[in-house]
């Protein structure tokens, strides 16, 4: 698909969709100062800098996952699972290139550098979809706009959640050891993983943060899934709004909901903050060919 030269991102920037909130932590942090801080200001990943303040690498809630299966102890230093070094951005880059260079590395976030190359702030895939969403939500197709729905409804223009979500879900049994959850995720390099019960019902969630929280409290990995899981499953209709669904995911400050069928227990994909950013919009095709032909 060739990209029009009228573009929704075109003239945008990435200060237009970064986070000037900076988390760091000394680079002889521990891992368990690590975990704390994750779950203190809800980020994923959290910034590690040398005595003078200087960037030295990066640790992630997956790094961390890495560690509780390694079973490092917690008061190990965070230097030992870091990845160095940071990947950035320029503030005045466009976001275009910046989303591109995500795409192309396979990361999650890009810290930002301002003009004296200091790091100001980061760029992760859950603001380019708050972005995205603002820009429909104010758009005059926007499923909010009054009578404009039924044209556009009639010509297919709107995305549903089965447009954009990933079409799998991997699940474990509620009965199985925290050492396989951990196993699964890694393999997959997924955010959260399904738990069944008996006969394949949905039981609960296992994210990466349920399971950083467990290495924290000295849970063993032979423990049960049904042991950390959450419960219920917060989920969505395939045919849903994805308009609809990105809002109940903002405002309800999660990353993902599973996605069923007409019956809830009849779960057939996920869909996350990183499948609507990938998708280039957040609630139809009008502004199609806007978006940014990028590789699945």
């Amino acid at each position: 698909m060739a990209v029009s030269e009228k573009r929704t991102l075109a003239g945008l920037d990435v200060r237009q969709a970064m986070r000037r909130q900076l988390v760091a932590l000394n680079v002889n942090s521990k891992i368990h100062q690590g975990i704390n801080t994750l779950i203190k200001y809800k980020v994923n990943a959290v910034l590690l800098t040398d005595d003078k303040g200087r960037p030295e690498g990066v640790v992630s809630k997956t790094d961390v996952m890495g560690a509780y299966y390694a079973q490092l102890p917690l008061d190990s230093p965070l230097s030992f699972i870091m990845n160095a070094p940071p990947h950035y951005c320029m503030i005045s880059d466009s976001l275009e290139d910046a989303l591109e260079q995500m795409r192309g590395l396979g990361i999650y976030r890009l810290y930002v550098k301002d003009r004296r190359r200091e790091v100001v702030g980061v760029l992760a895939y859950p603001d380019i979809v708050g972005l995205l969403y603002r820009f429909c939500h104010d758009c005059k197709f926007s499923r909010l706009a009054g009578s404009s729905i039924q044209k556009l409804a009639a010509n297919g223009n709107y995305l549903k959640v089965r447009d954009v979500m990933t079409a799998s879900v991997e699940v474990v049994d509620q009965g199985a050891e925290l050492s396989a959850v951990m196993e699964v995720l890694t393999a997959h390099r997924f955010g959260a993983v399904l738990v069944v019960a008996e006969g394949g019902r949905p039981a609960g969630v296992i994210s990466k943060t349920d399971l950083i929280l467990a290495y924290r409290h000295g849970l063993g990995q032979a423990e049960k899934a049904s042991v950390i899981m959450s419960s219920p499953v917060r989920s969505c209709r395939k045919d849903q709004w994805l308009e609809e669904a990105i809002r109940s995911m903002i405002l309800s400050d999660i990353h993902r909901l599973f996605v069923h069928e007409e019956r809830a227990d009849d779960i057939v994909g996920v869909l996350s903050l990183s499948d609507a950013a990938r998708a280039r919009s957040g609630s139809c095709q009008a502004c199609v060919s806007s978006r940014i032909n990028v590789e699945s």
